[in-house]
């Protein structure tokens, strides 16, 4: 049997396969106006191909707890019940193809406000541009183009992780069987969590205890609101590639794997069931490896130091490449990206290529 298309369980649900959707950005709703943030066309026939396509869970891109958690304007939102009801249409799609529906819920924090990307992606600074002021643990730009964030209080710290809960209660209404805690690429969990980015001196800076508050709080208000028979994913950068690519002198600190396997451990003492590990996008201008695989002994690391189960992700594109990550014990399941874009029905031709019998929707039975 291919370990690709073993089901999974996670407390009471069941995954049907080990090929899941990465949540990918489509910087496609409306930027204003009672429909911001709002599923539409595109999404819904985004997501219900590669539930056709044979995805065992598909996880819905970061979905903004609040407006100006956006990283785009164009990006998706669940901070209010219009976006519920949208929602609700593509989760009902990918349970009838028999897809395992997650969603991931984040806030940009520093990086927000910036363009799509095929306008260039520059920050946006201009409110008649739907711009607005970014936010963050500490007044310092992500990099020379985007501005100066405004430095949270404790007060809208403690507001954010309760937006996070109210996220979770929407998602749940939404019909989602899975929820994923954005933690990495810089996004604003993921700026607390690093010392590059966090210069704070009070109970949220400073020391690893401190800097991981902010996400255990977080994780614990969307437990404590998110049903115990369901899972609860959470995205880390298992490194932002400082420590990497340090020059000799150089005392630039940052987010380690070290920090990573440690923190593994807290977020399974908390509720995580699972953890989506990834790299980067907490520094501009470091060098990531360009090669295959790159991030998959990251998760396999963390799969061999603590209990947490472990997805693996990053330039997996090939059915066998897949199958060696799980058969050799350095993942629980793969998360595919750009690959899914490319493919949609990436699933049915691994299965083909590994001798499984793919699932596949009636209507296209005679493609079996």
């Amino acid at each position: 049997m291919s370990a690709l298309f073993e089901p999974y369980t996670l407390r009471s649900l069941t995954i049907p396969n080990r090929i899941w959707m990465a949540p990918m950005c489509q910087y496609s709703a409306a930027p204003t106006g009672p429909d911001a943030g709002t599923v539409n066309d595109w999404h819904y026939a985004h997501y219900s191909a590669r539930a056709a396509g044979g995805a065992g869970l598909i996880l819905v891109e970061a979905t903004a707890v609040s407006p100006e958690g956006r990283i785009s304007p164009g990006d998706l939102g669940i901070w209010n019940d219009t976006q519920v009801a949208a929602l609700r249409r593509i989760t009902a799609f990918l349970k009838e193809q028999g897809t395992t529906a997650g969603i991931q819920i984040a806030h940009a924090g520093r990086k927000a406000s910036t363009d799509r990307p095929w306008l260039g992606g520059a920050p946006i600074t201009d409110p008649a541009r739907h711009g607005w002021q970014p936010l963050g643990p500490s007044p310092i730009a992500f990099d020379g183009d985007h501005p100066v964030p405004d430095e949270l209080t404790t007060e809208q710290i403690q507001q954010i992780v309760g937006q996070f809960a109210d996220a979770a209660r929407r998602s749940l209404a939404a019909g989602f069987e899975v929820i994923e805690i954005h933690g990495a690429h810089g996004y604003l969990i993921g700026e607390f969590l690093s010392p590059h980015s966090n210069h704070r001196t009070d109970e949220y800076g400073g020391s690893y205890e401190n800097r991981t508050r902010f996400a255990l709080q977080v994780v614990d208000a969307v437990r404590a609101v998110w049903p115990q028979e369901l899972p609860v994913f959470f995205r880390i950068s298992a490194t932002d590639w400082l420590q990497e690519n340090a020059a000799e002198g150089d005392t630039e600190h940052g987010w380690t794997v070290d920090d990573t396997v440690r923190f593994a451990r807290d977020l399974q003492a908390h509720g995580v069931d699972l953890l989506d590990v990834s790299s980067g996008g907490n520094a501009a201008d470091v060098h990531i490896p360009a090669g295959p695989h790159y991030q998959v002994p990251f998760a396999a690391r963390v799969k061999a130091e603590t209990e947490l189960p472990v997805g693996a992700v990053g330039k997996i594109t090939e059915p066998a490449e897949a199958e060696k990550v799980l058969q050799s014990g350095e993942a629980d399941a793969v998360l595919l990206g750009r690959e899914l874009l490319r493919d949609p029905y990436w699933a049915h031709r691994a299965a083909r290529t590994l001798g499984v019998p793919p699932r596949v929707p009636n209507q296209y039975h005679r493609s079996v």
